[in-house]
């Protein structure tokens, strides 16, 4: 008998398995398709023949660590300590350890949809309940409905921010009601996904690092992945304060036990001499001009503030449904898309889909000639 029987193959492996069997251009799955930085590229040639291919320490790279603590003080002027820090494969694997880590049978997680498609199997593999929270129609977070979810068997609630499949960013009030609702539920945990943190546009990022209040109760995940257009390194890191990560090690430890060394050496490296700070603007560029490209079209296009993804309303092209309308657009004009409703527990659709931008300038305006069809 399956332990996720309704969990089957992924929305992302659908449609990029679509889209090489229809020659189409894929802005499904969010990885990029430029070249990875020279500098780090020739950091990992050179460690290719250096003493660096054995396993490092269970939490990770020291060095690595140490630059962690360096970055999350300039970055968000939070002092933390290298026991604070965990190195994993990816922050996938950071996730399920910290759910399987954190959460018992019968707890109750909080799940605000539309949501990543990671979060739901380790609370299931807990034996415990995910309880899916939806957002408003804006994609903001409704608190009323959250705090009316919330009881004393919440364990976790998880946020996502910048937010994806759909771009929002929390403001300084949403953060405020947060730290309400837990002052009202002492045990509930924040487990806070931040893997687009350094990828925000008109407003600054707010991290749960920002936030004094949320520094004893909260978990930030984070991708390097992501920042330096390395999703296939699988390497992230979680924050958490000692006495939660003692209990997220332990579960760490008997996944991977330790992440690949030359990633964590070749990051540790690169860290002396990238300006995350530059990360924003290189993405807002590629925002701004996919955008001007997609107003030509029929499609409307939602507000983007942060992450490298571009949702777009279909509703005045097309009376379907947002999964139906995907696939006919990778067979009939040969874009790969993701519908936004596979990210609702529900299966809500609101006639929106999401593009990845994070693709060379040609692929854009190859992918945008297409869409001038609908």
């Amino acid at each position: 008998m399956s332990k996720l029987p309704h969990i089957g193959t992924s929305i992302f492996t659908v449609m990029s398995q679509m889209a090489t069997e229809n020659n189409a251009i894929n802005l499904s799955q969010g990885f990029p398709n430029f070249p990875v930085d020279e500098r780090l590229t020739a950091i990992l040639s050179r460690l290719a023949t250096a003493n660096v291919h054995q396993y490092t320490p269970m939490s990770g790279y020291p060095p690595l660590i140490e630059k962690i603590v360096r970055l999350t003080h300039d970055s968000y002027q939070r002092k933390v300590t290298k026991d604070e820090i965990l190195i994993t494969a990816g922050a996938t694997e950071g996730i399920f350890a910290t759910i399987q880590a954190l959460v018992h049978a019968n707890d109750e997680v909080i799940i605000l949809d539309p949501s990543y498609d990671c979060y739901e199997a380790p609370i299931l593999l807990s034996n415990a309940k995910p309880v899916r929270v939806p957002l408003n129609d804006d994609f903001t977070p409704n608190w009323e409905h959250i705090e009316a979810s919330v009881n004393h068997k919440t364990k976790l609630i998880i946020i996502n921010n910048p937010h994806n499949p759909t771009g929002k960013t929390w403001t300084p009030y949403d953060f405020l009601q947060l730290e309400q609702l837990l002052e009202k539920f002492h045990n509930l945990l924040v487990l806070s996904d931040e893997v687009y943190e350094y990828i925000t546009f008109e407003t600054t990022h707010i991290s749960v690092h920002h936030r004094p209040k949320l520094w004893h109760r909260s978990i930030s995940v984070s991708s390097f992945g992501k920042s330096f257009h390395i999703t296939g390194w699988k390497i992230g890191y979680v924050i958490a304060p000692e006495h939660l990560m003692h209990e997220i090690k332990k579960v760490h430890q008997f996944l991977v036990f330790s992440v690949n060394s030359i990633s964590q050496v070749a990051i540790s490296e690169y860290l002396d001499v990238v300006d995350l700070k530059s990360l924003s603007a290189f993405y807002q560029k590629k925002r701004d001009f996919f955008r001007t490209l997609l107003k030509e079209t029929k499609l409307e296009l939602l507000p983007c503030e942060g992450t490298y993804f571009q949702v777009a309303s279909f509703a005045n092209i097309a009376d379907e449904d947002d999964l139906t309308f995907t696939k006919r657009l990778v067979t009939d004009l040969g874009v790969a898309t993701i519908p936004i409703s596979t990210f609702y527990a529900s299966g809500k659709d609101t006639q929106c889909i999401r593009f990845c931008f994070a693709k060379d300038d040609a692929t854009l305006i190859q992918a945008a000639e297409r869409l001038l069809k609908l």
